[in-house]
């Protein structure tokens, strides 16, 4: 992801890493709700799909948040926001901070990367980034999914982040904050190759046709379209994602298994449950961490120039 101007010096992998985690979290605070949304219309029907009122308790992703702060408090849309944090701090630092030194490791150190060679580094990324991070976001998703459970009558799963992660290890070992990690592997290796790969690619369509300058319209334009076909691609592995991560042990018996249980009883349209939420959030937030990322990495530049290499 190349730019101009103060760009031209190009920053530190370290300056990468950490501008790529702060921005996720900037990004994550400003789009929870959607994302609490987003959760919960695809859990919607995974449990008594017959008694018809569990299965349109959310309609749409408004009527999704007025109801979750109806109902359960205002507070319920940032049930899971620190393990949201958490999973971005490690998530975006690696899979986005180490995308451009991946790129040129693959392709020989040249600033010229084919489109082969960007997916390639996407997928790395992804799948470096689910390896150690995988806990963080399995506690997420069962913190955003958790008040569906007690308002059939049952207690609370987790009082907090930090009892969340004990009780998994406890009640269902270490295994069970790994819990589908594949499916979390190959839905990152996705999503980066969608998010990063067409960021970067339409960022350099408009820097080299002169469309636009290496500014925020452009980060804004490329994170907008990065946003859009990366929930195109993504949905059905994500609705399988959360509808693993959330479940008690013994239901799916993998994610394969999960895609067709819900084929079955779901129809294929149970697949992009939640998308317009999906579309909102990861447009929104591929907007806001894109133009944080490139504004914090730009001011670690400004910072290390010689204060007489600007006149």
């Amino acid at each position: 992801m190349v730019g101009g101007g103060a760009a031209d010096l190009s920053p530190t992998v370290a300056v990468k890493i950490f501008s790529a985690g702060t921005a996720g979290c900037v990004a994550e605070l400003v789009t929870f709700p959607l994302d609490i949304a987003k959760v919960r219309l695809q859990i919607q029907g995974e449990s008594k799909p017959s008694l018809e009122g569990q299965m349109i308790k959310y309609r749409g992703v408004f009527g999704t948040i007025f109801t979750i702060a109806k109902t359960e408090g205002p507070r319920s849309l940032y049930n899971g926001l620190v393990a949201g944090l958490h999973r971005q701090a490690c998530f975006a630092s690696v899979r986005i901070g180490l995308y451009d030194t991946m790129k040129q490791v693959y392709a020989n150190g040249s600033e010229n990367a084919g489109i082969g060679t960007r997916l390639l580094a996407g997928c790395s990324t992804g799948a470096m980034a689910v390896a150690f991070a995988q806990p963080t976001d399995v506690v997420k998703i069962r913190l955003q999914a958790q008040v569906r459970l007690s308002a059939s009558g049952t207690a609370k799963r987790y009082s907090s982040t930090f009892d969340a992660y004990k009780t998994i290890a406890r009640d269902e070992g270490v295994r069970g904050l790994w819990k589908g990690c594949l499916t979390n592997i190959t839905r990152n290796a996705i999503v980066n190759c969608s998010e990063l790969v067409t960021y970067d690619i339409i960022k350099d369509l408009i820097l080299n046709y002169n469309l636009m300058t290496d500014n925020m319209p452009c980060h804004f334009t490329a994170g907008f379209a990065a946003g859009l076909c990366t929930t195109v691609v993504v949905s059905p592995v994500d609705v399988v994602k959360t509808r693993i991560m959330n479940s008690p042990p013994g239901r799916y018996r993998g994610a394969i298994n999960c895609a067709f249980i819900m084929l079955m009883k779901e129809g294929p349209t149970a697949f992009y449950k939640g998308f317009i939420p999906a579309f909102l959030r990861l447009g929104s937030w591929n907007i806001v961490m894109f133009m944080t990322y490139e504004q914090i990495k730009r001011a670690f530049i400004r910072y290390q120039q010689p204060p007489d290499s600007v006149l």
